[in-house]
């Protein structure tokens, strides 16, 4: 069983001089979750080495077991450290694909033809694909091969508006994750802000927010089993 994770390089939180990045939940808990599933993991991201962490990720109120983990894994660290430039990689050697999110993703990797070109590689080949919290924004421009946005028709969930005003982004980000899926035509749902929610749609998996990000790697492991 081989993973890619894919993580965001841009660490710049539009124009408010503040730092931005992956959530470290959402990249900690699919990474022990696929790490003690046995599974081979490659991490890539747009520019390659370090991804930029969210700095408010690794405030002590976020913290989790699995994060804590991580702390105190030196060969994960260097994983992290280490991460294949994008391009670089072939979805053929691959057999799922899970993108952590953050709200570095809605800059970069939501236009990315890159990141773009990857996913739909892998929706043709009918693998598991699979994104938490902000990372379903990174479909808006993905299609089908007939053309049509990825999502349309299929059920997703994803960061819901109410929790982008709950960290005060809202007017910050470059689009709303919930809008942007419904208008691509998404059947969009959402559980209560903060509570893990996941969907699965087929080989199309989705989770709501950080709480998510756990189950979400869960699903996707079974998908592969």
């Amino acid at each position: 069983m081989k993973i890619l994770m894919v993580l965001t390089s841009h660490d710049r939180l539009g124009d408010t001089g503040k730092k931005t990045g992956f959530w470290l939940e959402e990249f900690a808990a699919p990474y022990y979750v696929f790490h003690d599933a046995g599974a081979e993991i490659t991490l890539a991201s747009p520019a390659g080495g370090q991804p930029p962490l969210d700095p408010k990720s690794d405030q002590p109120e976020f913290q989790t077991g699995l994060t804590q983990r991580f702390k105190g894994d030196p060969a994960a660290q260097a994983d992290l450290a280490q991460t294949k430039p994008l391009a670089s990689v072939d979805a053929a050697d691959f057999d799922g694909l899970f993108y952590p999110g953050g709200h570095g993703p809605l800059w970069d990797l939501a236009e990315s033809k890159d990141s773009i070109a990857l996913i739909e590689a892998f929706e043709r080949a009918g693998k598991p694909i699979a994104f938490v919290c902000h990372a379903p924004g990174v479909l808006r421009h993905v299609t089908t091969a007939e053309g049509q946005p990825l999502v349309a028709g299929r059920r997703v969930t994803g960061f819901t508006n109410g929790e982008e005003d709950a960290v005060e982004l809202t007017a910050i980000v470059p689009f709303l994750v919930e809008d942007e899926l419904k208008a691509k035509g998404g059947l969009y749902e959402k559980g209560p802000d903060w509570g893990p929610f996941v969907i699965a749609d087929g080989r199309l998996i989705t989770g709501q927010n950080p709480a998510s990000s756990e189950a979400a790697a869960q699903a996707l492991v079974e998908a592969l089993s």
